[in-house]
């Protein structure tokens, strides 16, 4: 009898502890960070990341009781690994929400994932227009190309600028990118007469420069992605464009805030349009600087970091309005709809696109009174909607 009562009650000791181990596996809510944290867009991972850590760190990470976790993947930039992590963090680690997604085709890879298993994705850095018809379950807190190309080649046309070339990265948010600028920049009186796309791995921009300058534009519109702007900004100083008169005029991914100061005086004057500048003028921006440089040993944020931070804004809110329920219908249409006051000014989730609605800014670098490069920010253009979903 003894035995049997000794062997019930280490039977009931160990069916608790397992039974408490799930329920303490429960309470977290898991959030799958997938990000290319090597290769060339390592820098656009790094900067997500952080802006994702930092909003948890200001703002709490837990909701009714349960602990938000992190649970960050590299997919070191390749769509393969993408998918194949998305799997993963879904199956084995039971995330809750999939969200990061540097680039375009990392983002599309994840999409029927996504889908199948009914969780929400948050895409805090990818940016071409027909990510969110991808899935149901995508909401995005970055930006569009058509939504941030759209300021530039208006001011482009309206500022003396009567022909432009334009030279952009060859993928779906290049496309995005030089499509939008010639159908803007033609409306408005304007000519392109050289189109130029340049391939996503390992870009030379040489060559491609030199055919820009042969075509004797007044300015050269450029986009290429997160972490390539250093590399495109020495050879166009190599190359003698400047000199040759020809005006720099891009979308902010070349003008990158995180390697700003890198390029050196080559940079100052350009003219780029975007939805976020480090030297963006309100409270909010100026105490997410501090904070950011402060959590990431001196780092500037850049456009990235608000997506990561904005992201996770979207996310715990979401969670907020379920009562920290994680059922993905529930969590994307808390999404929707929803509008804060972000680093980078209002913003709003479309309720019917899921897309976000934001300030788009006309900047102009500059080297500021602390001997920095910023992009100083000088028109605006409130309450964008992503153009090519808008003209549906």
């Amino acid at each position: 009898m003894k035995r049997r009562t000794w062997h019930a009650a280490v039977v009931a000791v160990g069916l608790s502890v397992f039974l408490g181990s799930g329920a303490m596996a429960e309470e977290t809510i898991k959030v799958g960070l997938i990000l290319p944290m090597t290769g060339p867009s390592a820098s656009t991972g790094r900067q997500v990341e952080a802006g994702a850590r930092l909003y948890l760190d200001q703002h709490g990470d837990t909701v009714g009781g349960r602990k938000i976790e992190l649970v960050v993947r590299d997919d070191t930039g390749t769509a393969d690994v993408t998918k194949r992590v998305a799997q993963e963090l879904v199956v084995r680690d039971k995330v809750d929400v999939l969200a990061g997604f540097g680039l375009t085709p990392l983002a599309l890879a994840a999409a029927p994932i996504a889908t199948q298993a009914k969780k929400p994705m948050v895409v805090m850095a990818a940016a071409t227009s027909i990510i969110t018809e991808s899935s149901p379950f995508i909401v995005r807190t970055s930006f569009t190309l058509p939504q941030v190309t759209t300021g530039i080649a208006q001011w482009a046309a309206e500022n003396g600028i009567k022909k432009a070339a334009s030279l952009v990265t060859d993928y779906a948010p290049g496309i995005d990118a030089a499509k939008t600028f010639k159908e803007v920049f033609t409306k408005n009186g304007g000519e392109v007469v050289a189109e130029l796309a340049v391939p996503l791995k390992n870009p030379d921009f040489a060559p491609f420069l030199q055919r820009a300058a042969d075509a004797r534009p007044d300015a050269l519109f450029v986009f290429v992605p997160s972490g390539f702007g250093s590399v495109f900004m020495n050879q166009f100083k190599e190359r003698g464009l400047a000199q040759a008169g020809i005006r720099l005029i891009a979308t902010g991914d070349v003008t990158d805030d995180d390697l700003l100061n890198g390029m050196g005086d080559a940079a100052i004057g350009v003219v780029s349009s975007h939805h976020y500048s480090a030297a963006h003028p309100s409270p909010e921006n100026q105490a997410f600087v501090q904070a950011f440089e402060a959590a990431n040993g001196g780092m500037r944020p850049n456009f990235m970091a608000v997506g990561g931070y904005d992201g996770m804004h979207a996310i715990k809110v979401a969670l907020e309005k379920t009562g920290g329920a994680t059922d993905g219908k529930a969590l994307v249409e808390a999404m929707k709809g929803m509008a804060w006051e972000s680093p980078r000014g209002p913003v709003a989730i479309d309720p019917e696109t899921r897309d976000i609605v934001q300030t788009v800014y006309l900047r102009r670098v500059e080297r500021g009174a602390d001997g920095k490069l910023w992009n100083v920010e000088f028109a605006s253009m409130p309450a964008v909607k992503d153009p090519v979903k808008a003209a549906k």
